[in-house]
């Protein structure tokens, strides 16, 4: 099933001046939106590469007809199916009515849903928006072509015009009805996984399976010395002082504790009834003077 587009804009420029512009097909990508590259390959013979709706197309078309400030019409004859035709006419003042007729069958499920969006018919629209700003911009044409193609038919060209292009996918890589969204990269993505596939079943049939020893794996001892950098803010431990360490004056005590120093009890048969202090005075060398009986005042 085909759709039919048809829409028309007023360009601010003599009829002449908008022809001579739209016969420079190789400028098309400066003001259509999508169409990457048109190539002129004759005087009736164009090859476009465009992009529309994520649908990367490419198709050769035939100019059926030419009329110099009036009237050019073609039909697709290969690649994505599409015919119409664009007409200037001259309203005076310095103006030119440019109007577009376009009839294109939409292929696959991808430019189905984009028709379905009118995706074609806003792209068509915002074309001759873009052509009115370039034309009016520059005042004068880059280029033309005033010659004639004879022939075609008399009112806008149908996709019955264009039915040699029908079938074989726009030539867009692997088909023009999956090159679009991702679906393409898709198929291609499966045609690599069919291939490693095959490629995977040839060598499982034809390899021969050698058993490889494993060398087990031994475990390595840490031989790292343990962190015992203190923790800020944690207790520490102090070991004690040694004999040399504690102050002068303080009394040695060689019997590890079992002696009163104080002078209250030594732990001697005299301490049950005199204390040690008592009984130094009459040992002059009670006190450690050296020696014995050294002590002032010791008889």
């Amino acid at each position: 099933m085909s759709t039919r587009i048809e829409k028309h804009i007023m360009v601010n420029v003599p009829v002449s001046v908008a022809y001579n512009q739209w016969t420079q097909f190789e400028e098309f990508p400066h003001f259509m939106s999508g169409v990457q590259k048109v190539e002129q390959l004759s005087d009736d013979r164009l090859q476009w590469v465009a992009e529309i709706g994520g649908v990367k197309r490419e198709w050769e078309a035939k100019i059926l007809a030419q009329e110099p400030d009036r009237r050019v019409a073609w039909a697709a004859t290969e690649g994505a199916t599409n015919a119409g035709a664009v007409t200037f006419e001259d309203v005076g003042g310095g103006q030119t009515s440019v109007h577009l007729e376009l009839e294109y069958e939409p292929e696959g499920m991808i430019e189905k849903i984009g028709d379905k969006l009118h995706v074609v018919e806003k792209e068509a629209e915002g074309d001759l928006k873009r052509f009115k700003e370039f034309i009016e911009d520059e005042g004068y044409a880059s280029g033309a072509w005033r010659g004639s193609v004879a022939g075609g038919t008399a009112g806008s060209p149908t996709v019955t015009d264009a039915a040699a292009s029908r079938g074989d996918s726009g030539k867009a890589g692997i088909s023009g009805k999956a090159a679009a969204a991702g679906v393409g990269v898709a198929a291609a993505a499966a045609a690599g996984v069919a291939a490693a596939a095959g490629s995977k079943k040839t060598t499982d049939t034809e390899a021969t399976t050698t058993d490889i020893p494993v060398t087990p794996v031994v475990p390595v001892e840490d031989t790292t010395p343990p962190d015992v950098t203190p923790v800020a803010g944690a207790p520490v431990d102090v070991a004690p002082e040694t004999a040399s360490e504690r102050p002068l004056g303080e009394p040695f005590d060689q019997t590890n504790g079992l002696t009163d120093t104080s002078g209250e009890s030594d732990g001697l048969a005299g301490s049950d009834t005199r204390s040690a202090a008592d009984r130094g005075e009459d040992d002059p060398t009670a006190d450690g003077y050296v020696p014995p009986g050294s002590r002032p005042g010791a008889p």
